[in-house]
């Protein structure tokens, strides 16, 4: 069967992955596509139930000035450990309740009203470490020959998204079957 008939792409270079002793699962993401916010519910399902031989990173695209807004406010929730508390409502102040959120100040808002204090917020949005995922992110993209959201990779080795899986529901079903191959191949 044709890598495109079986809904994924093989990269034309293998990328190496962040632990080799598991199969990783890399999802690219930008708060503002409604296929991602219609992707999202699917995909936290299959977070909860993934096998425990995959390694699931999420991966903001700052693809412009507005995603890379969106994705240094991910990079900040990850700087806090407070990811799981905002993830799911950022997607819906951005996808349903139409809030700007581009700014640090609408950021800082956000985040105090998720319970996170303001200066911690300043901090972790001014340091080090979220300026250096900043500067990673637009690479991270190019690497895998990402153009478009929602993406997955798989294990560094294949790319699946929308259109070549047909469907959301296909890209799950796509990225169970290349997890089972990866995990027979270790």
């Amino acid at each position: 069967m044709k890598a495109e008939q079986a809904g994924y792409e093989t990269l034309s270079s293998a990328q190496p992955t962040q632990n080799p002793d598991k199969v990783e699962v890399i999802e690219f993401f930008w708060y503002g596509c409604p296929h991602c916010y219609d992707f999202e519910p699917l995909l936290e399902e299959w977070v909860k139930n993934k096998p425990k031989n995959v390694e699931f990173i999420r991966q903001p695209a700052a693809f412009s000035e507005l995603w890379s807004k969106h994705a240094k406010a991910y990079y900040t929730a990850e700087a806090l450990g407070v990811v799981d508390k905002v993830h799911a409502d950022f997607f819906n102040a951005i996808q349903i309740k139409k809030e700007a959120l581009d700014t640090e100040e609408a950021l800082a808002k956000f985040f105090a009203a998720h319970g996170v204090d303001e200066t911690q917020f300043h901090e972790a949005y001014n340091s080090f470490v979220v300026d250096a995922k900043m500067r990673q992110a637009p690479l991270m993209a190019s690497r895998y020959g990402i153009t478009g959201v929602p993406a997955i990779i798989i294990n560094g080795k294949y790319k699946t998204n929308g259109k070549l899986a047909g469907s959301h529901e296909k890209m799950i079903e796509v990225m169970n079957n290349l997890i089972k191959q990866e995990s027979a191949a270790k």
